[in-house]
């Protein structure tokens, strides 16, 4: 494994073609939108540092993936549906978190704050559907299943008018997580 840096303005992921960090690899220490130049296909990842979320396909979009520093020697560890990853981000290390969910879109309805996790929104609002929502502060995760199960979404400090605007194919969200950074 690679020197771990304390230095939190550093960021380094290493993709790896092979499982068991085998073959061909590629560091990264920033977003990349198209990583196909670099590998063809993705089985394992070290995270040394940072938080990153991945995609499946270019141009940050399809299933995503949000990895902590660690190894991951298959995809399997870090839920992939398969070696396919196209694209990633950085995510920043945020010290407030705050958002404003909607049941309508273009921000109707009832309007429900949140500034920590939400493990079942049916529980907490009597709901598992938003439509649009506005993030304040920090970088979260939507699930589409409740206790943090199923697809999610990366939601960044923004304005989201329809669960399109968040590559949602629903607006059934069972679950919020705030992403705490550790680096």
């Amino acid at each position: 494994m690679g020197t771990l840096y304390s230095d939190a303005s550093f960021l380094q992921i290493i993709f790896y073609e092979d499982k068991n960090f085998q073959g061909r690899f590629f560091e990264c220490d920033t977003d990349c939108s198209d990583m196909h130049p670099h590998f063809n296909r993705c089985n394992s990842i070290r995270v040394e540092s940072g938080c990153w979320v991945l995609y499946e396909r270019p141009n940050y979009s399809g299933y995503q993936y949000v990895l902590t520093r660690g190894e991951y020697p298959d995809y399997q560890h870090w839920m992939g549906m398969n070696d396919s990853i196209a694209s990633c981000r950085v995510i920043p290390k945020e010290s407030s978190f705050e958002m404003q969910l909607f049941e309508r879109m273009e921000y109707g309805g009832q309007m429900m704050d949140l500034m920590d996790d939400c493990p079942s929104l049916m529980e907490s609002f009597h709901t598992n559907t938003i439509f649009s929502c506005k993030v304040m502060g920090g970088n979260w995760l939507f699930f589409e299943q409740p206790y943090y199960a199923g697809r999610m979404y990366l939601i960044r400090p923004g304005e989201y008018t329809r669960f399109s605007d968040w590559g949602g194919m629903s607006a059934r969200v069972g679950s919020i997580k705030r992403i705490v950074n550790t680096y």
